[in-house]
């Protein structure tokens, strides 16, 4: 490429990453120091997470858990995790619908499940699904080092596609009375035609999606909000650290199979 040609495509370059600087700070956070500490560690950010946390949190306080895992992802290496913005949003909501038993679909490193389990009335349930077993040994510790039982935390390892279909004779659950998607967005649609298709929603039941604007469901959202059988509600949020970035929890509530 010419000088002449690299001068005509200066100002485009300026004007993209002044536009787009907050994106491009996360990608440095979130991409590539961690795939360098990955490399240099030999560990997940998972398990530096909770290596910090070990040294730093109270055991048996899910509280001071959380707010040391901010503090680690906002002074050490960001986590990529829900924040206490969002946290606020699912523990009112956990707080207001009172499930008898709720479903996780996306633990990674434990990070929501301990808002949820704080806010469950006793005796409620919580099954959480996480398909990468490494995360998963991470996400394990850190729930039972904040004093929850498999009684009322139970992890499962796999994938929601394959555990939503034994989730009523393998797990014994015959109804999610509340649901966190917070795994892949491009898998929430099908996930929650899964748990449609195998009734595992009763009328009434809520159903959380992160990360509904960035990096987006749009499927989801259209599917949800053109079915007919969801009441669509969007709570703001942007991104822990990255405010600037917008993105947000929907909220819907189904109303049965019509």
């Amino acid at each position: 490429m010419s000088p002449a040609i690299a001068l005509a495509f200066l100002p485009l370059v300026v004007t993209l990453l002044v536009r787009y600087r907050h994106h491009f700070r996360l990608l440095v956070r979130a991409v590539l120091l961690r795939s360098f500490r990955d490399c240099l560690s030999g560990l997940r950010i998972e398990e530096r997470a909770f290596s910090y946390v070990l040294t730093h949190a109270l055991p048996g306080d899910p509280s001071h858990i959380l707010t040391t895992l901010d503090h680690w992802s906002s002074h050490c290496e960001y986590l990529s995790h829900m924040g206490p913005v969002k946290g606020q949003i699912l523990t009112r909501l956990v707080e207001e619908k009172a499930p008898a038993c709720m479903l996780e679909l996306g633990t990674y490193c434990g990070y929501s499940t301990l808002f949820i389990a704080r806010a469950l009335p006793p005796g409620s349930r919580l099954l959480t699904v996480e398909r990468d077993p490494r995360t998963a040994a991470v996400a394990e510790k850190l729930i039972r080092l904040a004093g929850f039982d498999e009684s009322t935390v139970e992890l499962i390892v796999g994938s929601s596609e394959e555990v939503i279909p034994r989730l009523r004779t393998q797990y014994q659950l015959s109804r999610a009375d509340l649901v966190l998607l917070t795994h892949r967005p491009r898998c929430y649609l099908r996930d929650l035609q899964l748990l449609e298709a195998h009734a595992l929603l009763p009328a009434g039941a809520t159903v959380l999606a992160d990360h509904v604007v960035f990096p987006g469901a749009p499927r989801f959202l259209q599917y949800a909000k053109s079915c007919g059988r969801y009441r669509c509600r969007l709570h703001h949020a942007g991104l822990p650290d990255f405010p600037a970035i917008k993105d947000g929890i929907a909220q819907l509530t189904y109303s049965g199979p019509g």
